[in-house]
């Protein structure tokens, strides 16, 4: 074998070694055994048919072909002495794919060839056949699959039959030969047949040549009805499997006669080839003639063991001989970056750079804009890489570009070269002033700092340097200070500075928003002394007809906005967690399964309503509603608000609209009961506020 199929052989036999030491015991199933044994007789056949063993992109057709499999080696010098003899040649393989990598290899080595596969149409393979046996034809090989020619295929035009790899059923190979030893065939056929030494493949040919015994003894003879083709079993199988792979494991290179010659296999190895090939044909055959049908049946690939009629395998039954240590392990690079992982992914075949990067000077500060260092470091680092450009020679490439802004990119081009062909190195002061620039920059922050700056100032104020310091994780409020004085001098110098400073003009904006929204909040809650009872929200009439909460559930989510703050963390879920806490809506199921979301929309609702309303108090005038009036109901009710009652409402004279407020006239005697106001109904007017606080008036007097 070659070094590349011995490779190939290691990591089949280590990627289930398990089940290849027989470790699993029974639980190694026969077709798991069955893929190993496929995937070594492909090893042995060629390393092309895995996927990924070929060199390449780009692939090509060359010597490679040849001389990384042991069986090609051999092949290709075959055929050149058997072209030379003037023979014509059929070659026989079980494995399509492998016809493939033989058509390539004919073509490469420009022989005359026909093939017949599983797949070719009964009128290709009349064509084919005649196209070979018609007197004077210039085709030399001739490419079958073992079991694909069928009946009447005749091939008496060739007199070599080379079967590439072996049949578990000899009878497939019989028949492979039967199609050059037809009638009429007048020239001596010679069968040549491959087989990797110290590989899976000499057991399987020991196989077929027991199956071949037991079909001369027992249905040539026909003296019983023996199962001379049952298949192998597991013990069988995996036998067959750690044939040989101790030496596969211990090999460094190539094995056999793939070690001299820089792999190649030249004339006289041919020859020392085929004469160990006819010994080891001669020991196989007389090993089997001498078996009777008893024999044959009892026998296995472990049959060895025995020897003058002593079973040497029971002496040690529980220790596994033939262990096989696997290979020593090598660790691989591994990229675990996601974002690599997706860009290969969605992009396999990235372009590649057309023109490489120019080259920069040596030991230089990388200077971003963001780091605010002296204009006069990145003059200074300038000429120095002019300069270092000039020293190695390097010319300036042309700036990619249309036809028509061809002599613009020239004299860009040149422009850019005269300033690398005028440079001069930096004298000792320039160089002492570079180093004392370097110094003078923000050379500790990064583009992640810089962002979280940009972020923590619009949510918290360019000012606010202990709130900043908070998104900042790797700097304190006096260097977040040091650093916000030179932006706000220098942030001009940095790429896109329009964007970053909306971005923080923004936040302040948001910030002062919410800011006024709390103050009229807590303005409009100075209003009452118990909020929860007695705050009055003006509705606008699309709020109204739309309305799903009730009046007592806004007052609640106003009272819990006061009392957090409207831009506090996580503020809708503490305010779920109150609602699901509160005794005032144990039964309440519509207020107490609303989520986070929803109640922020709510809340956003009732802000817009709060603050409208003292937009609006110039123009409603006299039908506003003071404080006054709403201070002077009892102060009984504020009981019930310390006990976490449902507030009691007080009965107003006219204006009433809201359904719910009647029933309340019908237990005026009870003032610890509570009436919450129907869902579908709609509240009162301001109109109907102004009027009830004049009845209310009225009647205290």
């Amino acid at each position: 074998m070659s070094e590349m199929q011995i490779k190939w052989y290691q990591k089949i036999l280590e990627k289930d070694i398990d089940a290849v030491n027989g470790a699993g015991g029974k639980r190694e199933s026969k077709t798991r055994l069955l893929n190993i044994v496929m995937q070594l007789r492909k090893c042995c056949n060629h390393p092309y048919l895995f996927e990924g063993a070929e060199p390449g992109p780009p692939y090509t057709t060359d010597e490679h072909l040849v001389y990384n499999a042991g069986k090609m080696a051999v092949l290709d010098k075959l055929l050149k002495r058997l072209q030379k003899q003037g023979s014509r040649v059929l070659i026989f393989s079980q494995m399509s794919r492998l016809l493939d990598i033989l058509e390539d290899y004919c073509v490469f080595r420009e022989y005359k060839y026909c093939r017949i596969d599983g797949g070719t149409a009964h009128e290709d393979r009349i064509a084919a056949i005649d196209e070979y046996n018609k007197p004077g034809s210039e085709k030399f090989v001739f490419l079958l699959t073992t079991r694909a020619g069928g009946l009447g295929i005749n091939l008496t035009t060739a007199d070599i039959v080379i079967l590439y790899d072996s049949d578990w059923n000899p009878q497939a190979d019989l028949q492979a030969m039967d199609r050059a030893h037809r009638i009429g065939q007048t020239k001596q056929v010679v069968v040549y047949r491959f087989v990797t030494d110290n590989a899976i493949e000499e057991k399987v040919l020991e196989r077929a040549a027991q199956k071949l015994r037991l079909d001369q003894l027992v249905i040539q003879q026909g003296r019983a009805q023996q199962a001379a083709k049952a298949a192998a079993n597991k013990d069988e199988l995996l036998s067959m499997i750690q044939h040989g792979a101790e030496k596969v494991f211990q090999s460094k290179g190539p094995t056999g006669n793939m070690v001299s010659k820089d792999g190649e296999v030249g004339d006289d190895d041919i020859d020392e080839i085929l004469a160990k090939g006819e010994n080891r044909t001669k020991e196989l055959n007389a090993k089997y003639e001498k078996l009777g049908i008893d024999d044959l049946q009892k026998f296995t690939s472990e049959s060895a063991y025995e020897w003058n009629g002593e079973n040497f395998a029971n002496t040690k039954k529980n220790v596994n001989m033939t262990w096989i240590n696997p290979a020593k392990r090598e660790r691989k690079e591994q990229s675990y970056s996601m974002d690599k992982y997706f860009r290969q992914t969605m992009y396999p075949n990235p372009k590649a750079d057309a023109k490489p990067k120019a080259p920069r000077a040596p030991k230089q500060v990388p200077v971003h804009d963001y780091q605010f260092y002296p204009p006069r470091l990145r003059d200074l680092q300038d000429r120095e890489t002019a300069y270092y450009r000039k020293e190695i020679g390097y010319k300036v490439p042309l700036p990619d570009g249309d036809e028509e802004t061809l002599e613009e990119r020239e004299a860009e081009r040149a422009l850019d070269q005269q300033e690398i062909d005028n440079a001069t190195p930096l004298t000792e002061e320039e160089r002492e002033e570079k180093e004392k620039l370097s110094l003078q920059g923000f050379g500790d922050w990064n583009k992640r700092d810089f962002q979280q700056f940009v972020n923590g100032s619009g949510k918290y104020g360019r000012t606010d340097y202990e709130g900043i310091s908070n998104e900042i994780d790797s700097k304190s409020a006096p260097e977040i200070k040091a650093y916000a004085k030179v932006f706000w001098q220098r942030y001009t110098e940095i790429a896109d500075y329009p964007k970053y400073i909306k971005t923080i003009e923004d936040g302040e904006e948001r910030t002062r928003r919410i800011g006024h929204h709390q103050k009229l909040l807590r303005k409009k809650m100075q209003q009452y002394r118990v909020p929860l009872q007695q705050l009055k929200i003006n509705y606008s009439v699309s709020t109204t007809n739309k309305k799903v909460y009730t009046e007592e559930e806004d007052r609640f989510l106003l009272v819990l906005l006061d009392r957090y703050g409207i831009d506090s963390e996580g503020l809708y879920e503490k305010m779920r967690d109150d609602i699901r806490e509160s005794p005032l809506f144990r039964f309440d199921w519509f207020f107490l399964s609303r989520t986070p979301i929803e109640l922020s929309r709510r809340c956003t609702t009732l802000i817009t309503t709060i603050v409208k309303e003292f937009e609006d108090v110039p123009a409603r005038g006299s039908n506003g509603v003071n404080g006054k009036s709403k201070r002077e109901p009892d102060d009984e009710n504020d009981e019930d608000s310390i006990l976490g009652m449902a507030p009691a409402k007080k009965k107003a004279k006219n204006g009433v609209k809201n359904k719910a407020l009647d029933n309340v006239k019908s237990v005026k005697s009870s003032k610890n009961s509570s009436a919450t106001p129907s869902r579908a109904s709609s509240v009162t007017s301001t109109v109907s506020a102004g009027g009830s606080a004049k009845g209310k008036k009225g009647k205290k007097k």
